[in-house]
């Protein structure tokens, strides 16, 4: 597992420990959303435009 992985587990745990203790579902959500920023920013490192990544990664079988 790389850095990045022990990363998202460390605001995973962060994430319930805060939902634990202040009873607000909201911090159940900032793992999802955190995921989904590096595989935005991920796409974005990528050399080709844009649209030629997305339909590249959507032709992957």
């Amino acid at each position: 597992m790389g850095t990045m992985g022990y990363v998202f587990i460390l605001i995973t745990i962060i994430s319930i420990v805060l939902f634990v203790y202040k009873k607000r579902a909201l911090f159940l959500t900032i793992p999802f959303i955190t995921i989904f920023l590096y595989f935005v920013i991920q796409v974005f490192m990528v050399p080709m435009s844009f649209m030629e990544t997305i339909k590249f990664i959507f032709s992957l079988r």
